[in-house]
């Protein structure tokens, strides 16, 4: 079949390098357009964009998904189905209905859980043991459409989205494969969503990373876990913003009060939650690189009582 492939980052290169494995033939790729980046905001190509460009594989880049210039590209390359691996914009009924064989789309959770475009961050903030790929034809609601296959993929007791994320991908590559292999078989038998089950993933803001002591430990150590690398978890100590890279549910038992440092040692802090405690074990303060908590200790000195904030304290 004649594929256009609909992709941004590096989640969506494997479903991309999978295609280009097959027995299809991908006609074209529409990914989103280079942007500025870094402090430097040099002009950076996606990775899906770099893998075009590697392979020789024709490349649109729309700013608007109506543009007709670009609705004629894209009907120029008649494609038999459209799939789509982490875009990252929502597509307009013109486009869903340009591919006689329908638009495909590789989304990282066991739908109709965690539907949005954090799903695999949501998976683990939420406490969830295992996620998974979900395959399904694309409809104009936000991950409604009729489900067509799915692979469970265990969350692991030490996994963060960044660890996570590329095993899920590798499995949507070859999930995409199979999915194409039985829709040109005839072998596929959609499923429609169970709506009352669903639950929404939304896009995560640099504001959500904030950590609110008061949560039980549990929760915030899954919470770290789901927004590493982005937004990333962050607290304040001594009116020093610290990102948080890696916690774990402590071993003390404190009745005091939520944020308060309840024991420091050469290579150990822990910090009171509203159920337990939270041991800090990787950390980055402001304007420094990402540390241990034993290497920060060997040269800074914290207090037991010293009180860790959500907010800075100007906005107390």
């Amino acid at each position: 079949m004649r594929i256009v492939f609909m992709g941004t980052p590096d989640f969506a290169v494997p479903s991309l390098e999978a295609l280009l494995k097959s027995e299809h033939q991908v006609v074209g790729v529409v990914t989103q357009p280079d942007r500025p980046k870094g402090r430097g905001q040099e002009v950076v190509f996606s990775p899906v964009k770099i893998v075009c460009q590697r392979e020789g594989i024709p490349v649109l880049q729309p700013l608007k998904m109506k543009d007709p210039a670009f609705l004629d590209a894209l009907r120029h390359w008649t494609p038999d189905v459209i799939a789509v691996t982490a875009y990252g914009r929502i597509l307009p009924p013109a486009i869903l209905a340009l591919p006689p064989r329908g638009c495909i789309n590789v989304h990282g959770s066991l739908l109709p859980k965690y539907r949005g475009a954090g799903p695999i961050q949501w998976a683990i903030i939420r406490g969830e043991q295992v996620t998974g790929i979900t395959t399904m034809f694309m409809a104009e609601g936000m991950d409604t459409g009729d489900m067509l296959l799915q692979e469970t993929v265990e969350i692991r007791s030490d996994d963060t989205a960044g660890t996570l994320a590329p095993r899920l991908a590798e499995v949507g590559g070859r999930l995409l494969v199979e999915t194409l292999r039985r829709l040109e078989a005839g072998t596929l038998t959609p499923q429609p969503q169970d709506d009352a089950q669903a639950t929404m993933a939304p896009l995560l803001k640099k504001e959500d990373g904030m950590v609110e002591w008061t949560l039980p430990a549990t929760e915030i150590a899954n919470r770290v876990r789901g927004l590493s690398p982005w937004p990333g978890a962050y607290t304040y100590v001594n009116g020093e913003r610290w990102g948080l890279w890696r916690v774990a549910v402590g071993e003390e038992v404190s009745g005091a009060a939520p944020g308060t440092v309840t024991k420091v040692s050469k290579d150990r802090v822990e910090v009171a939650t509203g159920e337990g405690t939270i041991q800090l074990i990787d950390i980055q303060p402001s304007n420094s690189r990402r540390m241990t908590m034993a290497q920060y200790l060997a040269g800074h000195r914290l207090t037991e009582g010293l009180t860790l904030q959500a907010i800075p304290p100007s906005q107390n």
